[in-house]
């Protein structure tokens, strides 16, 4: 039972939240870039989609404290990170440009693969080659995070 509730709880999160984010036109590149610009035509319609967001996770944030574990896991996973690097700045300003750029970002971007529309697909393979030139990068560039070394004496 367990082992049908790891499946089903996240994969009926996905459907809810996709369906959720086709509903509320977050699908479609126009809906966003309307958003993001305050000086022309702007479409407020994001915030409400934002706020409502924004709320349902606070609510259910806050109600995991009261929870020994989660549902689908054996233990919480929380950052533990508090520090802002340049990692994560550069991360936040590439994301944030992508976004304003294309009109999507990673969920409403796998959704809209639902719509059969070609940009959807344009999105997730270069989201996803993004993903591997990042994974590249890490090891291999100046930001590599060292080898775990063996102990002396092993």
């Amino acid at each position: 039972m367990k082992k049908l509730i790891r499946v089903f709880v996240p994969f009926a999160t996905g459907v809810l939240f996709a369906v959720g984010l086709g509903v509320s036109g977050m699908t479609e590149p126009s809906k966003v870039i309307g958003f993001l610009d305050v000086f022309g035509g702007w479409d407020p319609s994001l915030a409400f989609v934002m706020v409502g967001a924004v709320g349902v996770s606070a609510v259910f944030y806050r109600l995991s404290f009261r929870c020994s574990a989660p549902w689908c896991e054996e233990r919480f996973f929380l950052p533990t990170k508090k520090s802002l690097d340049f990692s994560l700045i550069f991360g936040a300003v590439l994301f944030g440009v992508g976004w304003g750029v294309s009109g999507l970002c990673p969920g409403p971007g796998l959704a809209s693969l639902m719509t059969g529309k070609g940009y959807g697909f344009v999105f997730v393979v270069s989201m996803i080659a993004g993903m591997v030139v990042a994974k590249v990068y890490q090891a291999k560039g100046p930001f590599a995070r060292p080898a775990l070394s063996k102990s002396k004496g092993a």
